[in-house]
């Protein structure tokens, strides 16, 4: 009888450890041909009501604001900062003491890139983002990607 609730308890145990932690974002991560040697990476983040994802222009002292990191490549050259466009909202956060810039719904990074001209490649990063809703922030999160560039 010991060693069936024993069977049973450890079970028990491996049926929470297999839940997920839930994720509010959903990503789509694409590269688009803009010209014969120039891309434009479009990351798109689909954040489930309530929550919200922080802009990358965060400041100091804040939640951590959405970072694009992109792996070095010899053959790609990054043209600029990445851009932010979505409703991007300011409120002050007492948890924070601070004004936070969010978006909430969706929010689309997009970052243009260069590549030596008649080459294939591909580009490879992550993405740092950390999601809150009003009561709770989840701990920081990463969705790496690599997509061709060709």
């Amino acid at each position: 009888m010991k060693k069936y609730l024993l069977v049973l308890m450890l079970g028990l145990m491996g049926f929470g450890a297999s839940a997920q932690i839930k994720d509010p974002v959903s990503w789509d991560i694409k590269a688009i041909k803009k010209g014969a040697d120039k891309y434009q990476l479009v990351i798109t983040a689909t954040v489930a009501a309530p929550w919200h994802i922080y802009s990358q222009n965060m400041g100091p002292g804040g939640p951590i604001p959405t970072k694009i990191e992109l792996n070095k490549n010899p053959l790609v050259t990054i043209v600029g900062k990445p851009k932010e466009i979505g409703k991007l909202q300011k409120l002050y956060d007492n948890n924070f003491k601070m004004d936070v810039l969010f978006y909430s719904n969706e929010v689309v990074f997009t970052q243009d890139l260069s590549v030596k001209a008649g080459v294939k490649t591909n580009i490879a990063g992550v993405v740092k983002y950390m999601v809150c809703d009003d009561n709770e922030c989840l701990p920081p999160s990463k969705k790496a990607f690599d997509l061709k560039l060709q």
